[in-house]
């Protein structure tokens, strides 16, 4: 049984034996963001589904945050029922201190199929294509170089990844942010319950979403299990740091 299925059954077992039990939250205070802004760095890919791609990026040392969205097509305002040529991506803000583009292109290319045209395992569709979306000629050079790489790999098959410059970047609905994360109510408890706005901004809940999936390094993944279960072996205070 998964960690997080253990996990639920406690909780909900807690509460039936005993009503008065709760987790306990604090009075929010808003916070400003303390990443200053010319510090961060963003980068786009497309790898398939969104939801998975968002959680993919999530536990990286120096990701700050991810927002799942749509880009590389040409029409405005694009909605999840009606992309026309848009491609399901994933914004990532990075500190270029702790990781560099480098780094993030070598997890897109592990993290999916580049040789599967227009689609990555049963989603099928234009949607799903790959795309390194870059701004400027060094980070067009360091896509291109990567993308010889990976076709030395396999000569049998042709490597399908298309490097374009970053156009219009346009988030998602709602309902797709932190996907991965919102399937995992408990969870949730435990970083307290954010607003929608305060989920999609947050960097905990960005390392979560990754975590839920377990696509996290084997060591972040450790690392995570090991803090949740001092916080339950505590008394249910809420996480607030990882």
């Amino acid at each position: 049984m998964s960690l997080f299925r253990i996990l639920n059954l406690m909780i909900l077992a807690a509460f039936a034996i005993d009503r008065a039990l709760c987790i306990r939250f604090p009075d929010r205070i808003h916070k400003p963001d303390s990443d200053a802004p010319e510090r961060l760095k963003t980068a786009v890919f497309a790898l398939g589904s969104f939801w998975r791609s968002e959680a993919v990026f999530g536990c990286l040392p120096g990701v700050v945050r991810t927002t799942a969205g749509y880009a590389g097509g040409s029409k405005p305002n694009p909605e999840y029922r009606s992309l026309a040529d848009h491609a399901e991506s994933v914004q990532v803000e990075y500190d270029p201190r702790l990781i560099g583009f480098r780094e993030l292109l070598d997890v897109f290319w592990s993290n999916h199929d580049p040789r599967q045209v227009y689609g990555q395992g049963p989603d099928v569709g234009n949607q799903y294509r790959s795309i390194v979306f870059c701004n400027g000629t060094e980070e067009s050079r360091m896509a291109a170089l990567s993308k010889e790489q990976e076709q030395t790999r396999s000569r049998s098959s042709i490597v399908t990844t298309q490097i374009l410059q970053l156009g219009p970047f346009y988030p998602a609905e709602p309902e797709h942010q932190k996907f991965e994360l919102k399937q995992n109510p408990f969870l949730l408890q435990l970083i307290g319950n954010l607003p929608q706005e305060e989920l999609e901004k947050s960097t905990l809940a960005t390392k979560l979403n990754g975590y839920v999936a377990e696509l996290c390094p084997p060591d972040i993944q450790r690392h995570i299990d090991a803090k949740i279960n001092d916080i339950i072996k505590k008394g249910w205070p809420i996480l607030r740091e990882l």
